[in-house]
C-alpha cells in the first residue's frame, strides 16, 4: 500500500501539487492527467527528488523523509520517460549497476539478474551493448533494471512512449507480472488510456496540481470531470 497524505509542492507562487490524498491498494495503479497536471512532480516527490509537505507512506512506513540516495537500497525503482541506461555497458552490466547498490549475496544477485532477463526476454541479448539496442529493447532493459534488488515500489513514467501498439501491449503484459514476481507495488504514468485501462486497477487523475478523481480505473475514466479535463470533451458543471 502506498499512501499520499496532503502532498503539496510549491514552485514560487504556483501549487504544483495541492494537498493530494490517495491510497493505492492495488498491485498496479495509474496516474493520469493532461500535460502540466503534476504527474511527474508526484513521481519526483515519491523518489525524493523534490521536497514537499505532507506524508508518503509504504505499508505504514513513512518514506517521505528518506534521502534520495538511499532509495535504491531500500527498494524504490523508477523508469523515466527517457531510458536511464548506459550505452557503453551491456544489458547485464546495466542491471549489475543496480544490484551493486543493494544488499544480498553474489549468488542471490546472479539469480535475481537471470530472472529479470528471462522475464523481459533479454537473456539471449544479455551481453549486447545497450548502445546497439532498438527502442523497445532499451525500454525492456529499463524495466529489467526495475525488477532486480528486491523492489518495494516500481514507478513507470510514460513506458509506452514511442512504442507500437503491439509493443505497448507486450510491455503492459510485462508490467502486470511485476507485482507477482517481485511483490512490489507499481505506479504507472502514461497518456495511453488503453494501456492504463488494461493494466491499472486504480487510477489517480490530476489537473493543475489538484486531484479530480481517484478510484477503480474504469469508473474514473467514465467520470465527466475526467473526460472534460483529460479526454478533451466539453466541460461539465
Amino acid at each position: 500500500m502506498i499512501e499520499l497524505s496532503g502532498l503539496t509542492v510549491k514552485f514560487g507562487g504556483v501549487n504544483a501539487l495541492d494537498a493530494i490524498n490517495a491510497t493505492f491498494n492495488a498491485p498496479v495503479n495509474g496516474i493520469i492527467g493532461p500535460n502540466g497536471a503534476g504527474k511527474t512532480t508526484t513521481m519526483n516527490v515519491i523518489s525524493g527528488f523534490l521536497k514537499c509537505t505532507g506524508r508518503i507512506a509504504w505499508n505504514g512506513q513513512d518514506i517521505g523523509q528518506m534521502p534520495a540516495h538511499k532509495h535504491t537500497r531500500w527498494g524504490l525503482r523508477r523508469s523515466f520517460q527517457k531510458e536511464q541506461i548506459a550505452d557503453d555497458l551491456t544489458i547485464a552490466e546495466n542491471l549489475q549497476v543496480i544490484l551493486d547498490a543493494t544488499p544480498g549475496s553474489r549468488a542471490d544477485k546472479r539469480a535475481d539478474m537471470e530472472r529479470a532477463l528471462e522475464l523481459t526476454g533479454l537473456t539471449a541479448q544479455a551481453s549486447t551493448p545497450a548502445g546497439g539496442l532498438n527502442t523497445f529493447q532499451r525500454r525492456l532493459t529499463d524495466v529489467a533494471r526495475c525488477l532486480v534488488g528486491n523492489p518495494k515500489i516500481v514507478k513507470f513514467d510514460e513506458p509506452g512512449d514511442g512504442l507500437s501498439r503491439e509493443e505497448a501491449n507486450r510491455l503492459g503484459d510485462l508490467i502486470l507480472q511485476v507485482p507477482e514476481v517481485t511483490g512490489a507495488t507499481v505506479l504507472v504514468i502514461d497518456h495511453d488510456v488503453d494501456l492504463i485501462e488494461r493494466i491499472c486497477v486504480e487510477t489517480l487523475v490530476l489537473d493543475f496540481g489538484k486531484r479530480i478523481a481517484f478510484g477503480p480505473t474504469r469508473a474514473v475514466l467514465d467520470d465527466p470531470h475526467v473526460k472534460a479535463a483529460y479526454l478533451g470533451i466539453e466541460d461539465v458543471e
